[in-house]
């Protein structure tokens, strides 16, 4: 189908060009030989209208050669006698037109006078089918250039979307190695602990499933989530490890990506608490501010311990996600202040509307 008659729009936008090239055609059969305005209308109005869809098969003679498909002559060649048989066309119905409004109603100039019209006609036919064609070329050419930036898009979101399965993937392995770690330092010495912390790392996984197979969770499942891990770490940790929390109500229904909050609440435990003979407290916290959704989760930490193997594995990840999925509006900040480390989350305020699959911005 001709792109022009998918929307209604381009077709009056098309027809009212073509009245306007009717109207110069009437003006110019006027200035060729004298006559009443309305004559020249009514022998120029259709022949308009018929070219005017003639016009439209540049279309398919463009497409059948593209630019470049051909060597410059051999395609001008082609071009050109695209052009002269479509004008030929027009001025045989120019023609037969005239020789019926002449011999029915007696409209129309004599012979010589006719002579001069049809000519007109078929010079007028080659240059508004050269311009169709013109236009046609950079019709395709901007249908071309759109394809091109759709697959460039479809491309980029498929390997943003392979980038995130791939890091989400490292995600469950590395939470699994560090509780089994924790379940083994506790079956020699507390096995009625380890046993406790088996079910409550069973409780997890299944939960962070759940989580992981979604595009979006709100941020009160992703605290949820963190719970039931430190509730696992409790276990391990005991009165070492304690956890404050201040998020709003309205921070808790934003969405965001699944297993994005608990790498930083692992991270505070492993590399904060774990490192401190009195350990510490962890604290959340969460706000929304002006359409920006703030996550902070901050520990304490031994300044004069060596780095740990892995340290900042789990930052990274976390950066990088935000990059994947939105790299103009969300990010991840780190800072370390009088013993304290914070990592900081922002990204934008989007919520789901009750009863539908699609979320706004706040």
């Amino acid at each position: 189908m001709h792109p022009l008659l998918a929307r209604r729009i381009r077709i009056l936008l098309y027809l009212v060009a073509w009245v306007g090239i009717g109207l110069l055609l009437t003006g110019l059969f006027v200035l060729l030989r004298p006559r009443p305005l309305a004559h020249a209308a009514i022998f120029a109005g259709p022949l308009t209208a018929i070219y005017a869809f003639a016009c439209l098969s540049a279309w398919w003679v463009c497409r059948s050669r593209p630019l470049g498909s051909a060597p410059p002559l051999r395609l001008a060649a082609f071009l050109a006698g695209a052009a002269l048989q479509s004008a030929a066309f027009w001025t045989a119905a120019g023609a037969a037109w005239a020789v019926l409004l002449k011999t029915r109603a007696g409209i129309g100039p004599d012979r010589a006078g006719m002579m001069r019209d049809l000519l007109a006609l078929f010079v007028a036919g080659v240059i508004l089918y050269a311009q169709s064609i013109v236009a046609h070329y950079l019709a395709l050419a901007f249908e071309t250039a759109r394809a091109a930036e759709r697959r460039m898009l479809e491309s980029q979101l498929s390997a943003r979307e392979a980038e995130l399965r791939a890091l989400r993937a490292q995600l469950n392995p590395h939470f699994l190695f560090n509780s089994l770690n924790s379940i083994n330092a506790l079956v020699g010495s507390d096995p009625e602990a380890a046993r406790r912390m088996c079910q409550l790392l069973g409780d997890f996984l299944r939960t962070s499933l759940a989580l992981g197979a979604r595009p979006r969770v709100a941020l009160g499942e992703e605290l949820a989530l963190a719970d039931h891990y430190l509730s696992v770490e409790q276990v391990r940790f005991g009165k070492r490890l304690s956890v404050t929390r201040d998020v709003e109500a309205a921070a808790e229904r934003c969405l965001v990506p699944p297993l994005l909050l608990q790498p930083l609440v692992e991270n505070a435990v492993k590399h904060g608490v774990a490192s401190r003979v009195e350990g510490g407290t962890i604290r959340i916290a969460a706000r929304r501010r002006a359409g920006r959704l703030e996550v902070s989760v901050e520990n304490p930490f031994d300044a004069d311990a060596p780095p740990r193997r892995g340290q900042g594995l789990g930052l990274e990840n976390v950066r990088r996600r935000l990059e994947a999925l939105d790299p103009g509006s969300a990010g991840l900040q780190v800072s370390r202040e009088d013993g304290r480390f914070k990592a900081m989350l922002y990204l934008p305020a989007l919520e789901r509307e009750d009863g539908e699959n699609g979320r706004h911005e706040a």
